[in-house]
């Protein structure tokens, strides 16, 4: 900022007034200006930054979406697989006849866990922290976004947690051998299929809540794909 000082003589306090007035207004004016514009500046920057995580999340919430009409679909086969075997057992079919059903079962269709998870993707939300224009955004949709990026993070290590701890890789991996090759085990199968039905009910339910935070981070309502 720069301040051109009176050159003219200055004869009386009148004149001294006048001039020092006139400086603490340039000055006023300046910050004012210079306040304005950086707050338009921050204004702008907010606005966009919304928009890349709005648009971002939008993306992310069609996967979820997606996601959990792919896996509802599975969930609902391999309930009626577990739910069918269970039935035979209580029954006490006899060991052929449930292998012969196991077939019947999985014979159609290529028959393993298949789980779809979304891509989940935080690129827009990492620049706005970096660059600092998520801190010009509102408090309010600030806790909105902060919450659904949370939860994505949450989901996946979710995931990962539920994973070590239902499924037996391994196992399932012998069993769809076996069942290649014709010589399933039917209490065998039964333990595995029992685990892929709850692996996926586990994922619905960490991506349905996802899909809430999702949802309410947006400004808008926004329909279900299901």
């Amino acid at each position: 900022m720069h301040l051109e000082l009176p050159k003219a003589r200055l004869e009386s306090f009148r004149d001294f007034a006048k001039h020092y007035l006139m400086i603490v207004l340039s000055i006023l004016t300046a910050l004012g200006l210079e306040a304005w514009i950086e707050h338009a500046h921050h204004a702008h920057s907010a606005a966009e930054a919304s928009a890349r995580i709005e648009a971002e999340m939008r993306a992310n919430l069609d996967q979820v979406d997606r996601a959990l009409a792919q896996d509802g679909r599975r969930a609902e086969r391999l309930a009626a697989i577990r739910d069918g075997l269970q039935q035979d057992f209580k029954a006490h079919v006899p060991e052929a006849t449930i292998v012969q059903h196991i077939q019947a079962q999985v014979a159609t269709k290529n028959f393993n866990l298949n789980l779809k998870w979304p891509t989940l993707r935080h690129e827009a939300w990492d620049v706005a922290v970096a660059d600092q224009s998520a801190s010009w955004i509102d408090k309010d949709r600030m806790r909105r976004y902060s919450a659904a990026y949370a939860s994505q993070r949450d989901v996946s290590t979710s995931l990962n947690m539920n994973l070590a701890l239902v499924m037996n890789g391994p196992r399932m991996i012998d069993m769809l051998t076996d069942l290649g090759s014709g010589d399933v085990q039917p209490r065998d199968f039964l333990h595995v299929v029992s685990q892929m039905a709850t692996m996926l009910d586990q994922a619905q339910q960490n991506l349905e809540t996802l899909q809430r935070h999702l949802r309410d981070a947006l400004p808008t309502p926004v329909a279900a794909h299901r």
